[in-house]
């Protein structure tokens, strides 16, 4: 059985059937490859056209005065800032506080239930008076 080859979207070629090369007269398969080799000579184009853009790109952040921590130190700050408006973050940083607050609260309760004047509270009322 025939095997053709055909160029994956990294460059590489894998092996298949020609099953479906035998259902093209050959008309059509002449007319599929020069479509193919036009799109690939457009692709090949537009990388360079996109490499141009992306070094004239450069060259006006430069005059501009970016540089690549600037545009770095920018992104992280935003990046930062994003996380913490975020909701997960606000919750986190909630759950937090409130965990402190309460074992805050609880260490000072103790310290109260500890205390003589909280005891004389606990303690048996005297018979014949009321609280």
């Amino acid at each position: 059985m025939p095997h053709a080859r055909t160029e994956t979207s990294v460059g590489t070629y894998e092996s298949h059937s020609t099953s479906e090369l035998e259902d093209l007269t050959e008309p059509e398969q002449r007319e599929l490859k020069a479509k193919l080799t036009k799109l690939e000579a457009e692709i090949v184009t537009l990388r360079h056209v996109l490499a141009a853009k992306d070094r004239r790109c450069g060259k006006l952040k430069r005059k501009l005065g970016f540089t690549a921590l600037v545009g770095l130190r920018q992104n992280l700050s935003k990046s930062w800032l994003d996380v913490q408006v975020s909701n997960t973050y606000v919750e986190q940083k909630m759950s937090a506080a409130l965990s402190t607050m309460g074992t805050a609260l609880c260490r000072k309760l103790g310290g109260i239930k500890k205390s003589a004047t909280f005891r004389s509270f606990e303690g048996n009322p005297k018979e014949g008076s009321r609280i």
